[in-house]
């Protein structure tokens, strides 16, 4: 048996499809599967904020086109950009292992340890308001592109730092590069870390082949955390931050909302038992009852 799986281009998206591809051989020897890479929206404009030119589905989209049109059998994806609402006929059949969620900050040791008005590169609304959360003084810019585009940009002094994902250094063998942030400095994006195999609902050969490879305990934690988001009606023009841990048979999610500068913020946490996501969800509409209008306004 063959499976086409489809994967943006990008260095990192590939190495994430090779990762899915080596797990689905080593749980079904004689099983082929063959990586095809797709462009995105998302990979052909540069230049502006997501948020401003089709959210998250930029990176999504022509992978869904793919899949349900038959051209290609599973998509691999960073859970973070997915949105929280699937279209009909897909979904997420697996989950690989959680990889490290913090952030790391390139071009100096730590948060505080940036000069005064330095200028820090990112294309996250909850990065740019959590930063500047903690230090008001921070200049942040627009930093679009893959990884090699954000260190070359760095390089040329287009900014004086910038913030990626630990989990994405690593899969592309740059974990020495960077400085991690502790969770409590910077809580991070949901799903930040995470990958997800998508298939098609009626596909039941193919789901049953991701089963093997599905991680139930990531699985579970960031599906709290996308009900989380959901339930906020958030999106890319939302900084939010969310994280949650198995502890036995419990769930615990921690989340943040903040104001687009960071000048305000509200926090909290919950627990549920594994499956309910009903906790998440009220922890969700809490937040924005608590929240100022300087917040909710970004939720609307």
């Amino acid at each position: 048996m063959e499976l086409k799986l489809g994967t943006r281009g990008s260095p990192l998206a590939v190495a994430q499809g090779e990762m899915v591809a080596d797990a689905l051989k080593r749980a079904h020897p004689g099983l082929g599967v063959t990586i095809v890479t797709l462009k995105t929206g998302g990979d052909r404009v540069q230049d502006r904020p997501l948020a401003e030119i089709g959210g998250k589905a930029l990176w999504t989209k022509e992978l869904d086109r793919a899949l349900l049109a038959g051209e290609t059998d599973i998509s691999v994806h960073s859970m973070k950009d997915v949105e929280s609402e699937r279209p009909e006929g897909l979904g997420v059949a697996a989950m690989l292992e959680r990889a490290d969620v913090r952030d790391k900050l390139i071009g100096a040791a730590s948060v505080d340890a940036l000069p005064k008005g330095a200028r820090v590169g990112t294309s996250s609304p909850r990065r740019a308001a959590q930063l500047r959360a903690i230090r008001p003084d921070l200049e942040t810019l627009t930093f679009r592109g893959n990884v090699a585009t954000r260190l070359a940009k760095l390089d040329a002094g287009e900014a004086d730092a910038t913030l990626l994902a630990a989990a994405g250094l690593d899969r592309l063998g740059m974990g020495e590069i960077g400085h991690a942030i502790p969770i409590d400095v910077m809580l991070p994006a949901a799903a930040q870390g995470a990958v997800g195999i998508d298939a098609r609902a009626d596909d039941e050969i193919t789901r049953q082949l991701l089963a093997a490879i599905d991680h139930a305990d990531t699985h579970a934690a960031v599906l709290v955390e996308r009900a989380f988001i959901h339930a906020l009606h958030g999106d890319c023009h939302s900084p939010v931050a969310a994280l949650a841990r198995i502890d036995a048979d419990q769930i615990e999610v921690r989340a943040e909302l903040y104001s687009a500068r960071g000048s305000h913020v509200v926090r909290g946490n919950t627990r549920m038992a594994r499956g309910d996501l009903g906790p998440a969800r009220s922890l969700a509409r809490q937040l924005l009852d608590d929240a100022p209008l300087a917040i909710s306004e970004l939720f609307a």
